[in-house]
């Protein structure tokens, strides 16, 4: 094979294991809250032994990054694509510890109902699943458009983190439920709240693949 044809098959590799990274994160997410409302204890139990699983993609993902940036000494665009996703699987990886944070405290709270501390808990959890799944695909995809959207679907998280502050706040002023309870929910929402920074990193590292630009800064 020509060096090229090569380069382009491990480049292919690489993509392939960081949607597998994406994939089981994603996966994870899901997991917690479906076990959450069934009341499973055991498979939230699961879900930290599997935080290993992670970090072990995340190297996979790392070495060929590194691999190809030291072996083939990629340029332009290709540089571009190798570089993004060497930051991105960081942000990847931060999603997941943030699940395996969320699955504690939700052990901690005894898997209580979290729309008794706020209705907006539930719609919360749905746009920031929606939110990175949507960053994910736009990255694997290499859609600049859907990307700059994404970014934009922040602002819809970002206001469902206030709301649901503001149910907490108003709870705990009225001393209608335990305050540590309500303190575990708070975090589980700035959890939920930082997977959607997470997902417009994402986003945003797709937008550096197509043009090299970064937060409207030249990069490469």
């Amino acid at each position: 094979m020509s060096p090229r044809t090569v380069f382009e098959h491990e480049l292919a590799e690489l993509r392939e294991e960081l949607k597998k990274m994406c994939f089981q994160v994603e996966a994870v997410y899901e997991n917690l809250f479906q076990a959450m409302e069934a009341q499973d204890k055991e498979r939230i139990l699961d879900i930290l032994e599997q935080d290993s699983v992670v970090n072990d993609m995340e190297k996979k993902v790392e070495y060929r990054c590194l691999s190809l940036i030291t072996k083939q000494h990629p340029v332009a665009r290709d540089l571009r694509m190798v570089s993004a996703s060497l930051k991105v699987v960081t942000d990847i990886k931060r999603v997941g510890d943030h699940v395996v944070d969320m699955a504690e405290l939700i052990l901690r709270m005894q898997m209580k109902d979290l729309t008794q501390f706020s209705s907006h808990m539930p719609e919360m959890i749905e746009a920031t699943k929606q939110l990175f799944h949507d960053a994910v695909g736009v990255f694997l995809r290499r859609n600049q458009e859907e990307a700059e959207k994404v970014i934009a679907g922040d602002d819809k998280v970002d206001d469902l983190f206030n709301k649901v502050k503001e149910d907490l706040v108003e709870l705990l002023r009225t001393e209608k439920a335990d305050a540590d309870d309500c303190i575990d929910v708070l975090l589980l929402d700035k959890y939920l709240e930082k997977i959607g920074d997470h997902a417009v990193n994402v986003a945003e590292w797709e937008i550096f693949q197509e043009t090299g630009n970064m937060c409207n800064t030249r990069l490469l």
